[in-house]
């Protein structure tokens, strides 16, 4: 079979990723929560790099009907003004727990944080790595996804010829970009994350990134196994300025989205005891207090586990 032509053909493939049954099932009984309105669900992260399900699983649920997801008012608001909403879920399949973290925007606001302009570069960083479209609401659906995520890449494909080097090998660019947004934001991972999630597809990224390039409108030379963007030093300075301001956002947009996420974090007293319990061995029996009162139990704790990594 022939290398897909083009970023979009590229990107709809890699969606058609394999997942375990149980994580399917587990993303078909979230989509049901919004019915109609979800457009589709997409899983990434870790879990779906290495298969293990024993873990936090990762859900990006996208709408185009807010009223269609039974949150509150203050949590519609909040999902409205600073995208996404958080939450925790669990499930049970194949007589084993699945738990996950569910991230809910809408579809265009995806689109909108997934280009190069954006001034929230979590979007396509994330989603610049491989994901899988785990339920689609039809095949229009399914192409307005695949759409959206190849926006996503091209925008960090974007971010990677314009910051990364003036020529080298494919890995070397997303390796640059990828320190750069783990640096921006606030995380406590060591130094060769970055570089981890290049090496668990170094072939797909090699692959991917000239066609996102060519997507993005920016020309290259290719040869003897590098790749050399057509980018002038003005435009290389530009763009140093503009990662610059992002920069100085990005931790107080994640500190602003924590502080949120107290209020609207949906089944947050069970998904902090769970984390406590993997990371400290330690396990936490949650008191009736906690469970009338979520947010005062949730909002401190979240952000002690924040300081300390376990939250991400």
């Amino acid at each position: 079979m022939s290398a897909p032509a083009s970023l979009s053909a590229f990107v709809a493939d890699e969606l058609l990723c394999p997942v375990a049954p149980a994580v399917a099932a587990f993303a078909t009984e979230i989509a049901g929560r919004g019915g109609s309105g979800v457009v589709g669900v997409l899983f990434y992260g870790s879990a779906l790099r290495t298969g293990a399900t024993d873990g936090l699983l990762d859900f990006y649920v996208l709408l185009d009907d807010f009223a269609a997801w039974d949150w509150g008012k203050a949590a519609a608001r909040g999902a409205k003004t600073l995208p996404p909403n958080v939450e925790y879920a669990e499930a049970t399949a194949a007589g084993m727990t699945l738990r996950a973290k569910i991230a809910i925007m809408s579809l265009a606001q995806f689109r909108d944080h997934a280009q190069a302009k954006s001034y929230d570069t979590t979007i396509w960083a994330r989603f610049a790595q491989p994901c899988a479209l785990v339920f689609a609401r039809d095949d229009a659906a399914r192409a307005a996804v695949a759409e959206a995520v190849a926006l996503a890449v091209g925008g960090a494909a974007w971010w990677a010829a314009h910051l990364g080097p003036r020529s080298a090998p494919a890995d070397a660019f997303w390796r640059a970009l990828f320190a750069r947004t783990y640096a921006s934001e606030l995380r406590v991972e060591g130094a060769n994350r970055s570089s981890s999630i290049v090496d668990a597809a170094p072939e797909r990224y090699a692959a991917i990134l000239p066609l996102a390039l060519a997507a993005e409108g920016i020309g290259f030379v290719e040869s003897e196994g590098e790749i050399a963007p057509d980018l002038n030093d003005q435009a290389r300075a530009d763009a140093e300025r503009a990662w610059a301001r992002r920069k100085r956002v990005a931790k107080p947009l994640n500190l602003a989205r924590l502080a949120k996420a107290a209020f609207t974090f949906s089944g947050g007293v069970d998904y902090i005891a769970w984390k406590i319990e993997r990371h400290s061995g330690h396990k936490i029996e949650i008191t009736p207090f906690q469970r009338r009162h979520p947010l005062l139990a949730a909002g401190p704790a979240l952000w002690r586990l924040w300081r300390q990594g376990v939250l991400r």
